[in-house]
């Protein structure tokens, strides 16, 4: 794939299974534990057996890897395993590396997952403790003495500069918030099942690091959700309609750093999204009028609409306004911040469901999904659609 021409990935691999644990703040079981669940759910889900797998994908900062997975799922010997770095930017690319294994012959049934225990055990949103001193931690050296220490000080920066370049005030972000747990408040897998807010209630709720409040942050969450990938052909004889990869990108920006990114000429965007924006929408042949259904990374309310103006869905400054028009269908599973936080591998799943038609928000007619990763970091992306062969 180059950032400048379209790539021939599009069409030739499908996520067939989803497969979940339960969402909760203490899973009472090791992260090893929670990815052999999600896995086998998603091998049922799928109709295939643990010897039926050759390929698996997680990612980096991950604690069960692939062939402990494996051995304790019962599945036997793998043609290919890969895992995918920075974090939540991973969830998209685990199934493009899988499409890639599958479109070239590598394997034939991947399984992608992510399980972590990020509640009761390491918590992400706590910040940098005991960090061993790497190249790519350097850059964290310029902000961590000045008191950024956690996703959310790193992330308030950039939010910061967006409301004073387009004159908005938090309350901007507050849209996000309530549209995410309206969706959760329908889907009794969400951890905010039954509990909807309102711009009040965001506006209500404590600062974090200003502009951002605690309902402006995702929850923390143990769980796993696992995928699996196979081809195309392969899967118009399994029990699911296939959720067909028509595009899969990853980006990364021009002085890209790991949410810290703050030496760039504009902190209003985020341009590892606009590398993989302008990917998708090239490999697809889509525009933003042909996605239904966007299930957009929402660790923090303010790249959500980032997200929304990067990949051209409203003009720089405009995504609140898109969002409470309710112009698109956004986070219809209630998102990292109304149903779970699983480094959005859940979002992915959540896709799946609308184009089987087996989501509880489900959106009439939903046949082209936008699906994105972690932002702030390198990241990826997909456009998930209907088998329009099948």
């Amino acid at each position: 794939m180059s950032v400048r021409a379209k790539d021939r990935l599009g069409g030739r691999a499908a996520v067939v299974g989803i497969g979940a644990t339960e969402f909760s703040k203490d899973s009472g079981r090791s992260e090893l534990r929670l990815a052999v669940e999600a896995v086998r759910a998603a091998l049922d889900d799928a109709g295939l057996a643990p010897g039926d797998v050759d390929g698996m994908v997680t990612f980096t900062m991950d604690t069960s890897p692939e062939i402990t997975v494996a051995q304790a799922a019962g599945i036997g010997e793998l043609s290919f395993f890969s895992r995918v770095h920075y974090g939540g930017g991973a969830a998209c690319a685990t199934v493009q590396q899988a499409a890639l294994a599958v479109a070239a012959g590598i394997a034939d049934v991947v399984v992608c997952y992510r399980a972590f225990n990020e509640r009761s055990g390491r918590r992400f949103g706590s910040g940098v403790h005991r960090r061993q001193p790497s190249a790519e931690g350097t850059a964290l050296g310029w902000a961590l003495p000045f008191g950024l220490l956690t996703p959310a000080s790193w992330v308030a920066m950039a939010a910061r500069r967006y409301l004073h370049a387009y004159g908005l005030t938090p309350e901007a972000f507050g849209q996000v918030a309530v549209v995410d747990r309206a969706y959760a408040a329908t889907n009794p897998a969400a951890y905010f099942h039954g509990r909807p807010i309102t711009l009040a209630d965001h506006a209500a709720s404590r600062w974090i690091v200003e502009p951002l409040r605690l309902l402006d942050c995702c929850q923390e969450t143990d769980g796993g959700q696992a995928l699996v990938v196979t081809s195309v052909e392969r899967a118009r004889d399994l029990p699911h309609p296939p959720a067909v990869v028509v595009a899969a990108a990853q980006g990364a920006g021009r002085a890209q750093e790991q949410m810290t990114s703050f030496y760039r000429d504009d902190l209003a965007g985020l341009p590892e999204a606009g590398v993989v924006a302008r990917q998708l929408w090239r490999t697809s042949g889509l525009t933003p009028a042909g996605i239904d259904v966007g299930i957009l990374y929402d660790h923090f309310t303010p790249f959500v609409l980032m997200q929304l103006e990067e990949f051209g869905f409203c003009g720089p400054g405009e995504a609140a306004d898109f969002v409470a028009e309710g112009r698109l269908p956004l986070n219809t599973h209630g998102g990292q911040l109304g149903e779970a936080y699983l480094h959005g591998m859940n979002g992915v799943a959540e896709g799946v469901r609308q184009l089987r038609g087996a989501s509880v928000n489900q959106v009439p007619g939903a046949g082209r999904v936008l699906v994105t990763s972690g932002t702030g970091v390198p990241t990826s992306g997909l456009i998930l659609g209907s088998d329009d062969r099948g």
